[in-house]
């Protein structure tokens, strides 16, 4: 029978990991929402209110995927470093 030894160092490592990711994916599209919308699409661009909101919609969600991208990729990275051993 092959196990997994489950310790608290892992589970916290693994919480705090999640709890960050899980932060991170409500801040990060809501603060570059509304930062590119009046800061880049009508500041820089000089882009109107109403086109504006189209295109900062765009990015949050480019954003929200980048982010939903580095967890799967941090998951998968931490799950292959785990090594099963056999116990009797």
């Amino acid at each position: 029978v092959v196990y997994r030894q489950i310790n608290s160092s892992a589970t916290s490592s693994a919480l705090k990991k999640l709890l960050f990711f899980s932060l991170l994916i409500i801040i990060a599209p809501i603060t570059c929402y509304f930062s590119s919308k009046s800061l880049f699409f009508e500041g820089v661009l000089g882009l109107t209110s109403l086109n504006s909101y189209f295109y900062a919609a765009i990015f949050s969600i480019v954003v929200l995927h980048v982010v939903l991208a580095m967890f799967v990729y941090v998951a998968w990275s931490d799950n292959l470093k785990v090594t099963p051993y056999k116990t009797d």
